[in-house]
């Protein structure tokens, strides 16, 4: 456990070496703030020299506000440019951090739904939160298929490489993603040590191992019929080939290094197959990785923590909790 002394030490190295040069913004819509609810205001650039495979016309990045309740935010970002880590700070750390994921088709990053309400809820019970807005694979960057998985990999180095900034032990820090961001955080759990961009600084010497992964309603194929057909032409393109669909199933790169896995899937999922979780979960078993999977019988897709209110699924972020506390994280 990180004591207070530790955390606001912490807090003042971070605000010191965050004072120390100009970050990124979060991606923000004018007007679009709920009262109690603060916008998280610190933010990581991931990339120090700008990221690597700039395409010939650059994404322009654009967040569009689709809710029609004033009490009510859903933000998406489209044509991330400069990716980067939206931070939640814990009032008094304890020592685990997660690197969220949120989901969107990969057309676009979800920033409310699963993203800035889930860094509320994990830091309000002590979780330092990363919310990762990542590149997207049909804006043309150079790293094609993988250039989500390079901001993750990346991601995940820098927050151990600043462990100490934020009061968080570099051995106790979660991956979860949502949707097409579990995509993200299933490929980081079985190709975290794959080659996908030039290291840049001492971070890139670290491990992007997640010590767990929390892939929810995730993406996890790219073959028909299980795949979510919107995904897997945006990562792979409409004529790729079975070979290229199956080397991006993230169920195919299992293996005895994948870190422990909690699923949850709801059956009536009209969007993303439950056949993605259930596949990804006979893959850790073969691997003999531990894994834990709870299906909902209702909960279609997308529910977040906000739409899981008041049904059977919205029991998923506890039972996260518990099973990370299992885990030796939280």
């Amino acid at each position: 456990m990180i004591d207070r002394r530790q955390a606001l030490l912490g807090t003042l190295a971070a605000g010191m070496a965050m004072g120390a040069r100009a970050q990124t913004p979060a991606p923000h819509v004018k007007g679009a703030v709920i009262p109690g609810l603060p916008e998280p205001a610190e933010t990581i650039d991931l990339w120090p020299a700008g990221a690597p495979g700039m395409p010939h016309v650059p994404p322009v990045e654009a967040v569009d506000e689709r809710s029609t309740d004033p009490q009510l935010t859903d933000r998406a970002l489209r044509g991330t440019l400069r990716p980067r880590m939206v931070v939640f700070r814990p009032a008094i750390p304890n020592g685990s951090a997660a690197l969220v994921t949120p989901g969107g088709g990969y057309a676009r990053i979800v920033i409310d739904k699963e993203g800035y309400e889930v860094g509320r809820w994990l830091a309000a019970r002590g979780w330092t939160v990363f919310v990762l807005f990542y590149r997207l694979p049909g804006d043309g960057w150079a790293a094609g298929p993988d250039v989500a998985l390079s901001d993750a990999q990346r991601a995940m180095r820098l927050i151990r490489h600043r462990a100490r900034d934020y009061g968080i032990l570099p051995e106790r820090v979660a991956a979860m993603g949502f949707s097409a961001g579990g995509h993200v955080c299933g490929d980081l759990a079985t190709r975290f040590d794959a080659s996908t961009y030039a290291p840049v600084d001492k971070a890139d010497r670290l491990s992007a191992r997640p010590d767990i992964a929390a892939p929810i309603y995730a993406v996890q194929s790219m073959t028909a019929p299980v795949a979510h057909g919107g995904s897997r032409d945006l990562l792979l393109g409409k004529a790729a080939s079975p070979a290229l669909e199956a080397a991006h199933g993230t169920a195919n790169n299992v293996s005895a290094r994948t870190p422990p896995c909690f699923l949850v899937h709801a059956e009536d999922d009209g969007t993303v197959p439950v056949e993605n979780s259930l596949q990804f979960r006979a893959a850790c078993k073969a691997a003999k990785v531990p894994v834990e999977t709870h299906l909902f019988t209702h909960g279609g897709h997308g529910f977040g923590i906000r739409r899981a209110a008041g049904k059977p699924a919205e029991a998923w972020p506890d039972l996260f909790l518990r099973w990370a506390q299992s885990q030796g994280l939280g």
